[in-house]
Parts: C-alpha cells; sequence; structure tokens
C-alpha cells in the first residue's frame, strides 16, 4: 500500500508536467487555425468532482473564445490531503506559471501564502460580507486576503437509525446522540449493538491529516484555542487523555477495529458501508457515495449527529473545507479571479452542495432571507444542521508551521495507536521534535 501511494505521488508530478507541457507547448490541430480565436487557458489544481466539472463546463461556455479551465484532478480516491500539499508545494517551489489556481485544504493558507497572489485588492469589504465569517477567516493571513474559500465542512457523525430503533430505549439513546453522546455513554451503546457483531464505530486514524482532526476535536472539549500568534497551547495532561480515550476505543472498549488505523477519508466511509457498521465520522461529503445502490439500504437509514465528547466536558466540532489560491507565477491572473467569482456564485455553490454535499460558503444560504430560505434551507434539513452544529465549531491551529506540526503529531500518536510506542513516550517525542523544529509550545492557558 505504501509503494502504491509513493507510486501514484511520483506519477502525478510527471503527469502534471507532462499535461502542462503538451497542452502549453504543443497546441491541438484545431488550435493551429489561424481564424479561431484563441482562448486564454488558465489551470486548475483540484479534486474534480462531477460539481467541480459541471461548474468548469459551465464557466467554459460562457467564456467561450476567451477563457478556457483546464483542470487537473488530484482525486481524494488516490491522494491524501498530505499528498496533496507535498505535491503542490514541489511544483510551486519550482516557480512555474503552469499553474493558474490550485485549492488547498483551509489550514495551508500560511504555508501556501508566500506562492500565492494577495486578493485584497480584488475583493471589498462589502464582497467579503457575503462570505460565512468562519470561512472567510481561513483565508486571511498577515492582515490579507490570500486565498478565496471554495466550500466549508464541519465534521460530524453518521449512525444508522434502523440499527437502534430495534432497542427498547431507543427515544432516549436518540436524544444522547443527537445532542452530543458522551464517549462514556457511546460505550455502553456499542455493547448493545454487539450481536451484530459488524464494526460500531469508524474514523480515521491513518498517520494523516484525518487522525489530527479528530485529536484536535477531542482536545477542544475542555479548550476552544490552541494557538496565539506563533505559538502551540497544548497540555500535556489533556493530550494524553486523548490518546488514551483513543486507544481504548480500539482495543480496550472495542469501539472501533483497529482497521481504522489504515483508513483515511473516502477508505472509511467505503469501509463503513461495506461492513455495514452503525457509524462514521465524516463530513458532509458522504453524498458522493449515494450513487451506489448496493449501499442504498444503509444510505436511506443514515441520520447525522455531533462527535461524541467527554462527560462533563462541551461538544466540539472541527472545520475543514478547501479554499481557492492563485499562484504569484501565474500571468492569467485576471483571468483567474474571474473563475473564483464564477465558483463563488450562488448557482455554483448550489451545484456543489446537491451534488456533493459541499457547504457553501455564502451567508445567503444560511440566512432569513424569507423565499429564498423557503426554497432552500427549509427544504434541507441537513443545511439546518450544519448552520447549528457550526456554533461549536473549531478551527485547528492557524499558523505558518501548523503543517509540520500536524505531521509530528500525526506520526506520534499513529505510533502510540499501533502500539509501537506507549502514550507517554508518544508525548514527550511529540513535544520534543515541535520544539526542535524551531516552534513554541506551552501548556494550554
Amino acid at each position: 500500500m505504501k509503494f502504491e501511494k509513493t507510486f501514484y505521488v511520483i506519477l502525478s508530478g510527471i503527469v502534471i508536467t507532462a499535461f502542462l507541457l503538451i497542452t502549453y507547448v504543443f497546441p491541438t490541430g484545431s488550435g493551429l487555425q489561424t481564424a479561431k480565436v484563441h482562448a486564454t487557458k488558465i489551470y486548475y489544481v483540484d479534486n474534480i468532482s462531477k460539481a467541480h466539472q459541471k461548474i468548469i463546463d459551465a464557466f467554459n461556455k460562457k467564456y467561450a473564445g476567451q477563457i478556457e479551465v483546464e483542470a487537473i484532478n488530484l482525486s481524494f480516491d488516490k491522494f491524501s490531503t498530505n499528498e496533496r500539499k507535498e505535491l503542490l508545494a514541489r511544483y510551486l517551489r519550482n516557480k512555474s506559471d503552469r499553474i493558474d489556481v490550485f485549492a488547498v485544504d483551509q489550514i495551508w493558507v500560511p504555508r501556501f501564502a508566500k506562492w500565492a497572489v494577495p486578493l485584497t485588492p480584488y475583493y471589498s469589504i462589502k464582497e467579503r460580507r457575503r462570505l460565512l465569517q468562519n470561512a472567510l477567516e481561513t483565508c486571511v493571513y498577515n492582515d490579507s486576503l490570500m486565498a478565496f474559500p471554495l466550500y466549508i465542512d464541519i465534521a460530524h457523525l453518521y449512525y444508522r437509525d434502523d440499527l437502534i430503533r430495534k432497542l427498547p430505549n431507543y427515544y432516549e439513546i436518540k436524544v444522547k446522540l443527537n445532542s452530543s453522546i458522551t464517549w462514556e455513554d457511546f460505550a455502553e451503546l456499542s455493547k448493545k449493538l454487539s450481536p451484530n457483531k459488524n464494526p460500531f464505530y469508524v474514523f480515521q486514524a491513518d498517520n494523516y491529516e484525518g487522525l489530527i482532526c479528530s485529536f484536535f476535536e477531542m482536545m477542544a472539549n475542555n479548550k476552544r484555542s490552541f494557538f496565539k500568534n506563533d505559538t502551540l497551547y497544548l497540555n500535556e495532561t489533556g493530550f494524553k487523555k486523548v490518546l488514551y480515550q483513543l486507544a481504548k476505543m480500539i482495543y480496550t472498549d472495542k469501539v472501533s477495529p483497529e482497521k481504522v488505523l489504515e483508513l483515511k477519508e473516502n477508505e472509511s466511509t467505503d469501509y463503513f458501508l461495506k461492513e455495514k457498521s452503525f457509524s462514521v465520522r465524516g463530513w458532509s461529503s458522504l453524498k458522493e457515495r449515494e450513487t451506489s445502490p448496493e449501499y442504498a439500504a444503509v444510505l436511506k437509514n443514515l441520520q447525522r449527529a455531533p462527535t461524541p465528547h467527554f462527560e462533563g466536558e462541551r461538544p466540539a466540532s472541527v472545520f475543514g473545507g478547501w479554499n481557492l489560491m492563485i499562484s504569484k507565477y501565474s500571468t492569467k491572473v485576471s483571468e483567474a479571479v474571474k473563475f473564483i467569482n464564477f465558483f463563488a456564485s450562488e448557482e455554483s455553490q448550489k451545484i456543489m452542495y446537491n451534488e456533493v454535499g459541499y457547504l457553501p460558503v455564502l451567508n445567503f444560504f444560511y440566512e432569513d432571507n424569507g423565499s429564498h430560505r423557503e426554497q432552500f434551507i427549509n427544504n434541507d434539513p441537513g443545511l439546518i444542521f450544519y448552520k447549528n452544529l457550526m456554533k461549536q465549531g473549531i478551527h485547528r491551529p492557524f499558523f505558518k508551521k501548523y503543517t509540520i506540526v500536524s505531521d509530528i503529531l500525526a506520526a506520534a500518536i499513529h505510533s502510540a495507536l499501533k502500539k509501537k510506542i506507549n502514550i507517554d513516550a508518544a508525548v514527550k517525542t511529540a513535544y520534543e521534535k515541535i520544539r526542535k523544529a524551531g516552534i513554541n509550545i506551552e501548556a494550554a492557558k
């Protein structure tokens, strides 16, 4: 598996280079017709879902003969967020003008800011007020708008209502789940459903960013903020508590199978569906899987709920989502801005949500706007759920060296969960490596 992933990463780098070289240097036959108007091509790197492609096609139709978008697909099915991050960084270091617009995990903005065009001159304060604050704030770095939100996301639990419906205290359980059940009660529920012999709770615990989303979410049950300026606040006691809980879920309570240690986002969703599990930690984009007819029976019984929390502490849900940036080496900035604006339109945002479940970034979709709200929000209980869930949303640490911190934490936590080192050693190793990387780290205040 590791060799296969490495192969994909190397191959993708070659494919991106070859694709851009061919399309940029060697035009197609139609491009050689002197009578034809040459459209300005802009190259866009992202995970190209069916919704992305639909919007790209609409943009190309609207600007036919003027601007043409060529998409480079770094699919989530082949590349993890970490692998996409390294591929983009590697390419931008070469200072090539062959990539114009690229998508970044919202937490990467500080790292990629040095390779991006500041967007402040292109968006007035009035235009920025159209955006959800939770999405907009991930686009600002050093008081400058460095990115534009593509979609926002927030982690939550999917569970199978048909399985708990068979239990005598169904309504009591449902109330607990829908208001964020405690980890302690969650473990007790797993015992009641254990005769099913299917996995109870699936989450992403491979050595990558997805594991860190769960980590900070559980840490946030006690404290909401983990950073200020360039200092990371991480309480050692809380750190160990989270690791013990994760290990307990796998090895003691057996709430989750050991298989989770190999799973990333799409893999975990597919495993959940295939194994007919009770629940999975996921994002709104599970909708992408709804086209699979063999999973229809499971999908029709899925309900959303906040993720569990520690008893006596507060529920928290970590924000996710992706932003768009323009390469500072691009020679087509004005065209790139038009493309980003097209993605930010109400119609494009509807397509992103309706087709694949990506949450809109415009306030329009969440506010009481009379007929608009009746037509869109009131007819979609899912969007109402996400609007309410955002009230307990938390962001991961947002500073330039966060990706270094994330990689260190993921490696240490994963090693502990794999039982390669004990929990105390994992925490000590993480602290030492973070400090060695020149990052200030202090106990949470």
